[in-house]
């Protein structure tokens, strides 16, 4: 397991650190560079996955996300939950995360997130609808992506 600097969850966020987040997403909109970041997307077994590379140097502010998923993390962020000081994964993690939350991410090396849940959706769009009422700011609603079918 990565150094996770002791967290081994991704709790659900106060409106005020949602806030917070949303003031950071303003920011960088209208102050940074955006990079397309592609998504890969795969249904299987009830399952929906999503990936997505963030590379180095990028701050990416995530959707506001409505359910619990699990969060797969291969790389090394900076990630701000809420807390007064954003906490560090170095390496590889599989994190709980809650729903209620919209973290920032600052990649300090290219990082891949995969968020992973259950449910019955069958297209992206469904499913995307199913963990954010924020899905029309997804980069998936505006960039190339791959989605594989499984059973």
């Amino acid at each position: 397991m990565g150094d996770l600097a002791v967290r081994s969850t991704i709790p659900a966020m106060s409106q005020a650190a949602i806030d917070t987040v949303r003031r950071a997403e303003d920011y960088s909109l209208a102050h940074l560079p955006q990079r397309p970041i592609t998504t890969e997307h795969v249904f299987h077994a009830g399952l929906y996955a999503r990936t997505i590379l963030i590379p180095q140097h990028v701050l990416l502010t995530g959707a506001l996300i409505k359910i619990a998923t699990l969060l797969i993390v291969d790389g090394h962020a900076l990630v701000y939950v809420g807390e007064e000081e954003p906490f560090e994964i170095r390496g590889h993690a599989v994190l709980p995360a809650s729903a209620g939350r919209k973290q920032v991410f600052h990649a300090q090396a290219d990082t891949w997130l995969t968020m992973v849940f259950a449910t019955a959706a069958r297209t992206v769009a469904d499913a995307e609808r199913a963990f954010t009422d924020e899905y029309e700011k997804l980069f998936s609603r505006r960039n190339a992506e791959t989605i594989v079918m499984g059973e």
